[in-house]
């Protein structure tokens, strides 16, 4: 009953920061447009954000080992909350672009710290046998957010100034850091190391000794890459120069893949003791059926095609997302899960910057559908290693 609770509120906590968020982003890329009427310099923002969080993952396994998980979450959403109210004030009295990036990086680097150790939190606050039970219910809500906030965010822009909405995001993380200082401290004893560069690659040495780690990470590694061509250009591209429709369409697909999401998640939930059972199966099925549909999804140049396509891979994805998330939380111990995190999180973030420009290259010299090609013959790769090593 009190682990029910305390997921309750990491869920209630998470969920507010994570609308907050996208809220906030909003807001900021309004800003940044309005002040200087440039679409590379809205990009910016995206681009800010990654390279902080890639920072503060890269550090992160240094304050997990001094600090308690719960206090390192609740210490980092308080700081967001303080930058918000600042973030807010400095907009009202002017408008520096320079510091609004400043503040921006500053708190990214707060949540490259939090992400990894809220992840980790989820086995503590979750007994083992519904763990990915747990972990279903997590990705159906944070999909969910990922759907409604966007398009939200957009009408609510139509109601408030974008000053407005920090302030409304400022509110909203006051009651995330309330709800998550309701959480239980957790019992986190982490091996001590000698120097600072064995704390910081203690989540790698993690991966290096553990076999299931190395198989996972090298999946990841290549669905990173994999994963880069849904970037908003590449899709642009894709809309108007294949499909030959509107910018809406891009929305349209968007959706699809976010719904497809929340629908494989559901049904994780719903048969979450099935699914437990045959978590390789899942995983396997789930590479081979997204990398055939990608690849169809390349090929096509019908629009409702190409939304069913990707509402598809959406579902397939989540299907093995969620397993392959569980044998990773049952594959170390829960003390050193969130140093792994913090190391996984850092591959995905470095691979994924840097993958989303070789992609933008190669859709530009060699055309937009040839890169949904290439990312259907990675995850082939990935399909092949996990059926491998199953």
């Amino acid at each position: 009953m009190k682990n029910n609770r305390n997921f309750l509120y990491l869920m209630l906590g998470q969920s507010l920061a994570n609308i907050g968020d996208v809220l906030y982003i909003v807001a900021v890329i309004s800003v940044i447009y309005d002040a200087t009427n440039s679409a590379a310099a809205s990009a910016f923002v995206p681009f800010t954000i990654t390279s902080s969080m890639f920072i503060s993952g890269t550090f992160t396994p240094i304050f997990i080992e001094r600090f308690p998980l719960k206090q390192l979450l609740t210490w980092s959403q308080a700081a967001k909350t303080v930058l918000m109210f600042g973030l807010g004030a400095m907009l009202t009295l002017e408008q520096n672009l320079y510091l609004i990036f400043i503040v921006i990086a500053v708190i990214a680097l707060f949540d490259g710290c939090a992400n990894p150790v809220r992840q980790a939190l989820v086995p503590y606050y979750a007994a083992e046998e519904r763990l990915l039970k747990a972990n279903g219910i997590a990705e159906t809500i944070t999909q969910s957010i990922q759907i409604g906030t966007w398009l939200i965010g957009s009408l609510l822009l139509m109601v408030f100034t974008p000053i407005q909405l920090i302030w409304l995001v400022a509110a909203l993380f006051v009651i995330s850091s309330l709800l998550l200082c309701l959480l239980e401290k957790v019992e986190h004893r982490s091996k001590k190391q000698g120097n600072t560069w064995s704390k910081l690659t203690k989540g790698w040495q993690t991966i290096k000794v553990t076999p299931v780690l190395k198989i996972l990470v090298k999946m990841e590694f290549l669905e990173t890459i994999a994963g880069s061509v849904w970037i908003a250009a590449i899709l642009l591209v894709y809309v108007k120069q294949v499909l030959h429709v509107g910018e809406q369409w891009w929305g349209f697909i968007n959706s699809a893949y976010f719904i497809g999401l929340v629908v494989g998640s559901l049904l994780c939930v719903r048969f979450s003791t099935f699914v437990d059972g045959n978590r390789n199966r899942f995983i396997v099925f789930g590479v081979f059926s997204t990398c055939l549909l990608t690849m169809l999804f390349g090929l096509t140049s019908l629009p409702l095609i190409a939304l069913v396509l990707s509402g598809l891979i959406g579902f397939f994805g989540q299907l093995k997302n969620i397993p392959q998330q569980t044998v990773l939380q049952t594959s170390v111990p829960k003390e050193q899960l969130a140093t792994v995190y913090a190391a996984i999180g850092t591959i995905s973030t470095g691979v994924f910057g840097v993958s989303s420009l070789i992609m933008g290259l190669v859709s530009d010299y060699f055309g937009v559908q040839s890169v949904f090609l290439l990312s259907g013959a990675l995850l082939l790769g990935v399909g092949m290693l996990a059926y491998k090593k199953r």
